[in-house]
């Protein structure tokens, strides 16, 4: 029978009486001074980074509008699309810490267009984002939970061209210009903050409605490949390591070195990914800006696992466990940690009769 992950059901009062609502996690000992120095933001770097975004999404844009209709600008939209709907995610995630830029109006307009382009109301997604890194994969608690048992591989394979995604932040894009939340978003999201939730998902609605126009008027599909499109045939970047970074762990544990995984990715995949291939660094110190977190992960390797060595390293040691997981729900990977770390709390004796 397949575990119920709604933040509705009974094991959100569960979650809440086994003391894992907004628990104590587990911090390496490390000197402070070190993380508040790692903790300083530069806007020099965050904006290089992203004026480079942007730069190039203009350009491929640009390359592909010049070779439309011919096949020879498929890769520039492909390029295009990936930049829009899996660095859009990134840049999202980031700016929604507001740790990549000093000064706050810059995090906060990259958040907003990050936002639009990934159809996540801006107001909805930082308080869901918030309660993910108070509560990082409790069920009933974390609204931001994909690594679900037993795995539903047919739709995480419909989501890598953002077909099921994209079309529930559509609905709740609708549901949001009505004026409502949607049940589970009440329980994190502020009555106070429903009206803003409101107003932006009217203009949103307003925009996507104008592109559409555009498109019938043109008779043309290049308006919707640069405004909408995008979210699907670009999703497959962000789900691709995105699932990598809870998926066959640890439930209901409070040691992030059980539930999140640290995975070594090239420097192309980092720059569309903003480093949150060092994401069990980045739930153990939120505040580190990315373009830290390779220096966080220096700091405190001596008490974490061993990161997995590539992309593909990662998914082939998780197969095995989603495998077991369609049949047996309890099917877990349990890191192994170095000689002299500090060991894993008395939890992770429950976890060993299902390590994989």
């Amino acid at each position: 029978m397949a575990k119920d992950y709604s933040l509705l059901c009974e094991d959100a009062q569960c979650a809440e009486t086994a003391g894992h609502v907004n628990p104590k996690w587990f911090r390496a000992d490390v000197d402070p001074a070190e993380i508040r120095k790692l903790m300083q933001k530069d806007d020099r770097i965050a904006a290089r980074d992203t004026l480079l975004w942007l730069g190039l999404m203009v350009l491929f844009a640009g390359l592909g509008i010049a070779l439309w209709p011919s096949l020879w600008s498929l890769p520039f939209w492909f390029a295009y699309g990936t930049l829009y709907g899996s660095g859009g995610d990134s840049r999202w995630h980031e700016m929604g810490h507001r740790t990549a830029f000093k000064t706050p109006w810059m995090n906060e307009a990259v958040y907003q267009f990050a936002c639009f382009l990934m159809m996540r109301s801006p107001v909805v997604w930082r308080s869901s984002h918030v309660r993910h890194h108070t509560d990082t994969v409790i069920v009933g608690r974390d609204p931001e939970i994909i690594a679900m048992r037993p795995p539903d591989l047919r739709n995480l394979a419909l989501n890598f061209f953002g077909i099921l995604y994209t079309w529930e932040m559509a609905k709740r894009m609708v549901l949001h210009a009505s004026g409502r939340l949607d049940p589970e978003e009440e329980t994190y999201v502020r009555h106070d903050d429903s009206k803003r939730v409101a107003q932006v998902a009217r203009v949103w609605i307003g925009i996507y409605a104008a592109t559409l126009l555009s498109a019938v008027l043109m008779q043309s599909i290049l308006p919707l490949l640069l405004v909408g499109l995008p979210r699907f045939y670009g999703a497959w970047h962000h789900v691709m390591t995105g699932v990598l970074q809870h998926l066959g762990l640890a439930e209901n544990v409070t040691d992030h070195r059980l539930n999140t995984r640290t995975v070594y990715m090239n420097r192309l995949n980092r720059f569309l990914y903003l480093n949150m291939n060092y994401h069990l660094e980045h739930h153990m110190f939120t505040m580190v800006p990315y373009y830290n977190l390779p220096k966080l992960h220096a700091l405190l390797r001596a008490d974490l696992p061993e990161p997995d060595p590539s992309i593909i390293a990662s998914y082939s040691r998780l197969w095995p466990v989603l495998r077991k997981q369609l049949t047996h729900q309890d099917a877990v990977i349990i890191p192994e940690l170095p000689s002299g770390a500090t060991p894993y709390g008395s939890e992770v004796e429950l976890l060993r009769p299902h390590a994989v």
